[in-house]
């Protein structure tokens, strides 16, 4: 029996990415989609035929099983909350909430009404899975290197992803959330015990630097989020994690890269999280041990596939009791974190504007 679904919201994420995997999926039948603008659920509901509303309400738990919630950041716990308390599921992606409050919010929507999922993709794609397979030769993990660095990949200026009221955040929040939730999935879930960190917004208010392959929406309002994010963290297992999530940079191409060192050898991913097309040609995996280094293979795949196989999850999870809560459980330490990032990076910014004692 399929599982009814709704998809609210259709901004880019919601039309051009969930919408079709939703569609095309075996174990998914889109029942419904929810916006607030009158004129997109208009040129969706002649274009499709679907039963397009404006608001959540207009459906409950009896016609819909699933809940794929689109919307910009500060609205997930608004929506989420609101669709778990009629007892429909819900499937929130990155970042599920922008504060350790709406994660309390979140959990007690979830204990009174339906089940709350969310995730990051790039734990579905094989490369990462095949990371994961060395790090059991590597002895006791030591440290992380994290970076995702786009040559040219900032939002365009003034839509809700680069202002602080609405996303929460730049870089960190969007890419840097993909990276620990990545890491949560190769190293286990754990707490940071010391955040440190520094922003940058060298290239977000520069045309030059915005991706062509972005399809954000306009806005008049300069950004005033970060473009880079900077930072060094410590796990309550005591392995150290260095992360950069950065939207432009001097880079030729986009780069996501994670290295993980061990006391015996140092496994290393250089690939391409996310669909841009300014990418290397192919993930490459290697393990050094003792000067030498060994490539691993990795499976060849096409772009935007662990989107697909995050679909596959989602069913079995949702027919799993024991899922309940772990959404929050996985949120709290990322969330967390980010809270103590951005207090670290206000930190450094009020001492650089103190002048030098003559």
């Amino acid at each position: 029996m399929s599982i009814r679904a709704a998809v609210v919201g259709l901004g880019w994420a919601g039309r051009e990415l969930w919408l079709p995997l939703l569609r095309e999926h075996a174990d998914f039948e889109v029942v419904a989609v929810v916006d607030a603008d009158p004129a997109s659920r208009a040129a969706f509901r002649e274009e499709t035929g679907l039963a397009v509303y404006p608001t959540v309400d207009a459906f409950t738990a009896r016609e819909v099983d699933l809940a794929v919630v689109a919307v910009p950041n500060h609205l997930h716990v608004e929506v989420a909350g609101a669709l778990l308390a009629t007892g429909i599921s819900v499937f929130v992606e990155k970042p599920v909430c922008l504060t350790s409050a709406e994660a309390d919010v979140l959990a007690m929507a979830e204990r009174r009404g339906g089940m709350l999922l969310a995730g990051s993709a790039a734990r579905y794609r094989g490369d990462v899975a095949a990371l994961r397979e060395t790090l059991a030769e590597l002895g006791d993990i030591r440290h992380v290197d994290l970076g995702w660095t786009r040559s040219r990949g900032v939002p365009r200026a003034g839509g809700w992803f680069t202002q602080r009221g609405k996303a929460g955040g730049g870089a960190l929040f969007d890419l840097g959330w993909h990276l620990v939730d990545t890491l949560a999935f190769l190293l286990g879930p754990a707490h940071f015990t010391q955040v440190i960190g520094v922003t940058s917004d060298d290239f977000v208010n520069v045309g030059a630097w915005r991706a062509a392959w972005r399809q954000d929406e306009p806005g008049a309002e300069a950004a005033d989020v970060e473009d880079t994010a900077r930072g060094f963290l410590v796990r309550d297992d005591g392995v150290s994690v260095s992360l950069r999530a950065s939207w432009a940079s001097h880079e030729a191409r986009d780069v996501s890269s994670i290295r993980v060192e061990g006391r015996a050898g140092v496994a290393e991913l250089r690939c391409t999280f996310g669909f841009s097309p300014n990418r290397d040609p192919e993930p490459v995996l290697t393990v050094t041990r003792e000067g030498t280094t060994t490539r691993i293979p990795v499976p060849a795949e096409r772009i935007g596939i662990e989107y697909t196989r995050q679909l596959d999850d989602l069913a079995a999870m949702l027919a799993d009791p024991g899922t309940r809560g772990r959404a929050i459980a996985e949120t709290r330490p990322i969330v967390q974190m980010i809270e103590n990032f951005y207090a670290s990076a206000g930190s450094a910014r009020a001492r650089r504007t103190v002048p030098a004692y003559q």
